[in-house]
């Protein structure tokens, strides 16, 4: 990255199969509504905008990749390339299905343990499917998962709440890379 660009920010959306994790990244990125349930095959990259973002409240919004990774274990084999100078996870999983929740443990260990990042720049997803009668009661989650920044999700019920949790982090990952970006200027100059 130049020096002064404009951040780019590349985001894996990896999930259990069935999750609603296609429908909830084309709400978040703004993209064409799929109403009829099709498995990601591999990956789908999604470029948008953010208004909301900028780096260091400097002009205009930044751009970001939203990386909706196919979960079915068959493309096991496309994840390093997939993590590769990833900055941010979004862990999406369907909160009805308990099975999920062992899921989302192997996703946290293959996209953000062994990437090194670091657990601010993870966010857990815990999506309701429309018409499943999901509660936003508090899950069960593990040692470490317990600690990540947790969301539930309806598109039904309560769309904004999940779109402005999802600006926050992006917000958050940003202030990051632009942190760390001026340290390292700071180490040249001095």
């Amino acid at each position: 990255m130049e020096l002064g660009a404009q951040p780019e920010l590349h985001t894996p959306l990896p999930l259990s199969e069935q999750s609603g994790k296609t429908v909830l990244a084309n709400f978040l990125t703004e993209s064409s509504d799929i109403t009829e349930y099709n498995p990601t095959q591999g990956v789908r990259i999604l470029e948008f905008e953010n208004p909301h973002v900028t780096s260091n409240n400097k002009g205009t919004g930044c751009e970001f990749e939203l990386w909706d990774c196919g979960g079915d274990s068959k493309f096991e084999s496309c994840w390093p390339a997939l993590m590769k100078d990833a900055h941010g996870v979004v862990i999406v999983f369907n909160a009805d299905i308990p099975s999920h929740l062992k899921e989302i443990e192997m996703w946290y260990s293959c996209f953000v343990q062994q990437q090194f990042l670091q657990d601010s720049h993870c966010m857990l997803v815990a999506h309701h499917k429309p018409g499943s009668g999901g509660a936003k009661g508090s899950l069960a989650l593990s040692p470490p998962l317990n600690k990540l920044r947790l969301v539930h999700s309806n598109l039904e019920e309560d769309p904004e709440e999940v779109r402005v949790e999802f600006i926050k982090y992006l917000k958050s990952i940003i202030n990051s890379m632009s942190e760390s970006r001026d340290r390292e200027e700071m180490l040249i100059i001095t």
